[in-house]
């Protein structure tokens, strides 16, 4: 009994120990938030939840408060490990917070983890669907992660409905166990559920796209029946994550350039390691027995084309503008050309659909193949992205001027069904474009023939060293026939052969001095006249207004005759208008800047090639030595880019462009935009591409177009 008793009032003790240390900590606690320590505040709150659970109603909202402040802290301090190691201690003691979710996903959307992300916005609107602000990010974040074509290809009633037909058909004859390569939403896995699969496996790789293809499968309420796995294909294995080999492999993994999205490799691997084997052709027997894929194969074709639209993206069409001078001596192409001889493997081409491109687009050719693919062939397959390039010949029909080679694909799902990508069909695929570059002429008229190599290189489909040979010199060249898998041109004589080589429209190596790489967006900037010379009038009068009692001069390039000296240059003085570009990408306005007289112009290009080519360009202008400044060569600190040169000097304009090709405006330009309202100046002139008031000129589209003083 006494023995008793003293553990009793033991026990009593040690809960008014308890309860005092939980009280003392909880004051502390609100002693620490009062001060705005953070980080004292939330160790307390863990001590007082990890003695006092009971009080995690109670305290709840202000340990939310107290977390996502000081998590607010660890982030400014770079503190990445501790920030997300207060986030696991709260996730422990509030499992299902949605709160705390969100917040997580927040830190994780910033930093770039974007799938990581959407994963806690997800799981934060599960745990409250009224939850704004989770919707709302789940929602921004899904626009990251989601490809818009993703809603344009489940929209494809055509596509949707000959996939069924032809995956229900086969299963119907035996093919009961499936894989899904890159499910997507899951449609194709329900499609073979549906039609009487046995057992359905898939993978995708996103992410969002996993969750969203369980949560899909689940309302239908199939999730029994499909098993869905987050990772590649390239990484299953039999037996550890499926257990069996299965009968038939469906996909849809095909761009516009039918190879860019891994076909060739994923399928290379499900035949050696996933599938059973080929069904032998010309035997009748069980499905079950052997392996097939969906789709079986595709025909890949091409046409030559005008198109002013792809021109202006990826062709310089213009050697002078707003008074400067482009020189020949640098050459300007798209990343979809220099990736020819690129080491990295980058997508060759870019896309359109073409039948709403705008100004529309001329044939020069009549279509032609350019490869053929069996994807249920192991060594066909294994054979493509080793096989060297072959050439193809096509014969103009119509003049005009050589823009690109355009491509698309008839996908043959199996002997029965078929889907074409053509310009001509409604259809969810773009097609692929080969933007002609680098021909001294691009005019063919009917007689000449466009000459090119395809292959298969990287897994990509590559159409390069396009070429025309001009009918002038009689020529007779034809297709060739296959042999050894590869297309040769057949050419006449040896003399024939001389005069054709001759008549190729290809530039001298000498005749280019620099190559400089640009988006295809900097490219059609370039090719607008109006709008540099809209920016000069503007910065004109700008600067005109600055200097009242002055005449502004105008450097005229052309007037000098090509010649500038110490005579007839403006001089730079001690206290010239001193004007930064913080435009984004390539821009020659700084350029153009120098030309309006007392101007020190500044650009704030950040790739080292862009800057050499803007001297390049300086020069050819013959402006002055040291004219053009590159802002960032002179900052250590990112932070001062938006620095005045001197101290004792100030901006007199600052260009700035915060507007997107789209309309959309970009976040990180008006992060720009708010630091320069901070900056001393004389007189700050944001312009705002394709917005209002003093200037206005016309774009390709026939909109009109404004700058604002």
């Amino acid at each position: 009994m006494p023995r008793s008793r003293g553990g009793g009032r033991g026990r009593g003790g040690q809960e008014a120990g308890r309860a005092e240390l939980v009280s003392r900590s909880l004051q502390s606690a609100q002693h620490c938030l009062a001060g705005q320590d953070f980080g004292t505040a939330y160790a307390h709150y863990l001590l007082v939840l990890s003695l006092a659970p009971e009080l995690r109603d109670d305290v709840k909202e202000t340990f939310q408060y107290t977390l996502l402040k000081w998590a607010e802290e660890l982030d400014s301090l770079s503190r990445v490990q501790d920030l997300f190691g207060c986030y696991e201690q709260a996730l422990e003691l509030f499992p299902d917070d949605e709160v705390i979710c969100n917040s997580i996903g927040e830190h994780l959307f910033r930093m770039g983890f974007r799938d990581e992300a959407a994963g806690y916005f997800h799981k934060a609107v599960k745990l409250n669907p009224d939850y704004t602000d989770a919707r709302e990010n789940f929602y921004r974040v899904a626009n990251w992660l989601v490809e818009r074509w993703h809603f344009i290809m489940l929209n494809d009633i055509k596509r949707n409905m000959t996939y069924h037909s032809a995956i229900q058909k086969v299963v119907r004859l035996g093919c009961k166990t499936v894989l899904d390569i890159g499910a997507g939403t899951g449609i194709l896995s329900m499609f073979a559920k549906n039609a009487g699969a046995h057992r359905v496996y898939a993978c995708e790789l996103s992410k969002t796209m996993y969750e969203l293809a369980c949560d899909i499968v689940a309302a239908n309420k199939m999730e029994t029946g499909i098993k869905i796995l987050h990772m590649k294909s390239l990484d299953i294995d039999v037996p550890k994550h499926i257990p069996e080999r299965v009968s038939l492999v469906v996909t849809e993994t095909v761009d516009a350039g039918l190879f860019g999205e891994g076909i060739v490799e994923s399928l290379i691997h499900a035949w050696e390691h996933l599938l059973l084997q080929p069904k032998p052709k010309g035997k009748d027997v069980n499905c079950e027995e052997y392996g097939q894929v969906i789709p079986a194969g595709a025909v890949v074709f091409g046409m030559a084309v005008e198109c002013t639209e792809i021109r202006r993206h990826h062709r310089l069409s213009i050697q002078d503008v707003a008074g400067i001078h482009l020189p020949a001596s640098v050459k300007f192409q798209s990343p979809a050309y220099s990736s020819v001889d690129s080491e990295e493997t980058i997508e060759p081409y870019t896309t359109e659909k073409m039948s709403r491109v705008p100004g529309g687009y001329l044939p020069l050719t009549g279509s032609f193949e350019t490869m053929t693919v069996d994807f249920n062939n192991l060594q066909e397959l294994k054979s493509l992205a080793t096989k060297k390039p072959h050439q193809i010949s096509v014969p103009v029909i119509q003049e005009g001027v050589l823009d690109a080679i355009i491509v698309w694909f008839v996908l043959q799902l199996d002997d029965e069904h078929s889907l074409s990508t053509s310009p001509h069909e409604e259809t969810c695929w773009e097609q692929a474009v080969y933007p002609v570059q680098n021909l001294p002429n691009y005019f063919v008229k009917p007689g000449d023939h466009v000459m090119m190599e395809v292959s298969c290189q990287d897994c990509y489909l590559r159409i390069q060293n396009i070429q025309i040979l001009n009918a002038d010199h009689g020529m007779d060249v034809e297709r060739g026939s296959n042999k050894d898998e590869e297309e040769s041109l057949v050419l006449g004589s040896e003399a024939e052969l001389c005069s054709a080589l001759a008549s190729l429209q290809t530039s001298k190596p000498d005749e280019i001095r620099q190559t400089c790489t640009l988006e295809s967006t900097e490219i059609a900037l370039l090719n607008n006249v109006p709008y540099h010379e809209g920016f000069k009038a503007a910065m004109s009068k700008v600067l005109t207004s600055l200097t009242p009692n002055k005449q502004l001069q105008i450097m005229d390039v052309e007037g000098l005759g090509g010649e500038m000296n110490s005579e007839n240059s403006p001089h730079i003085t001690s206290d010239p208008f001193y004007v930064l570009d913080v435009s984004e990408g390539f821009s020659i306005l700084p350029i153009i800047a120098g030309t309006l007289g007392l101007v020190k112009p500044y650009s704030s290009v950040e790739k080292e090639q862009h800057r050499l080519i803007l001297d390049l360009i300086s020069e050819a202008n013959h402006f002055p030595r040291d004219t053009l400044e590159f802002w960032l060569r002179h900052v250590e600190d990112d932070c001062a880019v938006l620095q005045r040169p001197k101290s004792d000097k100030l901006w007199s304009i600052i260009i700035l462009d915060v507007i997107e090709t789209s309309g959309l405006i970009q976040q990180e330009m008006m992060e720009k935009a708010a630091i320069s309202r901070s900056i001393s100046f004389e007189r700050l002139w944001i312009s705002l591409r394709r917005f209002c008031s003093i200037l206005s000129w016309s774009d390709p589209h026939g909109k009109q177009k404004h700058l604002e003083d």
